[in-house]
């Protein structure tokens, strides 16, 4: 009895050296994720200062823009600011042109770059190897490089001052990035679903439409958000191609009232203010979409 009890250490002995290591690398761990998260929370906030210093002065009067030191707060809110937006310009028609381009845009560049994927991805065809090459290889091509081809071929076709130039092109894949990532997300799928449909006697058509799409839905979120903003924020295309006040985007809307309204700031940002807010709440909604797209399309650093 006696060697048993000096062999055996007592178990409170063992709980300390067992337990020490353990809770030490906890620590660790737990203050530099604190310290991550503090530099982190910095490093949001000095990348906002600029976004909240607009939103702030959406609001001032005009004084107060620009005082030293920096008015975070108003003392006294000037919400007619975003009324006085309409006011100048007709900014409720630019909202209805900027919603036409941008889902048509986008529904287009869904549709086609799906059917151009799946062809791709799943179907069979000399030169296909070689020709998703070039259409990768044109992601490398500026868009500035075919900008003037393309404003010649849509003035022979009437299209100058028109929604079809910022509109058709999108339903024919002109963004190979997109084709690539539904390419990348399609070679993911089982393709023993298909076969079974097509032993089913169903055309590739409802393939696509009845299997292919209902599993597709984290990329086609993730093309849509590109898309969506794409679009939302362009103003290059609207700028070369549309003439008429009454057809202008809000893109090119806030540019038009930073060019004659350059004395009243808080105008602008007002302005700025509203264009930025259905992109804050895009966000918001569909980040968890955006991110389980871009993992699941071989982005996500696997």
């Amino acid at each position: 009895m006696a060697e048993n009890t000096l062999q055996t250490p007592p178990a409170s002995i063992e709980s300390t050296t067992t337990k020490q290591p353990f809770s030490r690398k906890k620590l660790y761990e737990t203050t530099g994720l604190v310290i991550l998260q503090i530099i982190m929370t910095i490093w949001v906030i000095t990348f906002l200062v600029p976004t909240i210093w607009m939103i702030s002065s959406s609001i001032k009067a005009s004084t107060e823009v620009f005082a030293h030191p920096i008015v975070w707060i108003p003392e006294k809110p000037e919400w007619g600011n975003y009324t006085e937006v309409f006011e100048l310009l007709p900014f409720g028609k630019f909202a209805v042109n900027t919603v036409i381009v941008t889902g048509l845009a986008v529904l287009g560049t869904l549709v086609s770059s799906m059917l151009v994927a799946y062809s791709f991805a799943r179907l069979n065809w000399p030169g296909k190897n070689i020709f998703f090459s070039l259409l990768v290889a044109t992601m490398m091509l500026p868009d500035v490089v075919t900008l003037v081809p393309r404003f010649i071929m849509f003035r022979s076709f009437g299209w100058i001052d028109t929604f079809l130039p910022l509109i058709v092109p999108y339903w024919t894949a002109i963004s190979a990035l997109y084709v690539f990532l539904a390419v990348q997300f399609l070679k993911g799928l089982p393709i023993e679903l298909e076969e079974a449909a097509l032993i089913d006697g169903a055309s590739r058509l409802q393939i696509i439409i009845q299997i292919i799409l209902p599993l597709s839905k984290p990329v086609l979120a993730t093309i849509a958000v590109f898309a969506l903003l794409q679009h939302y924020n362009d103003f290059m295309g609207p700028l070369i191609y549309l003439n008429s006040l009454e057809n202008w985007t809000l893109a090119l809307g806030v540019r038009g009232l930073n060019s004659s309204y350059a004395s009243n700031w808080e105008i602008i940002f007002a302005a700025s203010t509203m264009m930025l807010t259905p992109v804050f709440l895009l966000f918001v909604f569909a980040q968890r979409f955006f991110v389980q797209g871009i993992a699941m399309t071989g982005f996500g650093g696997r």
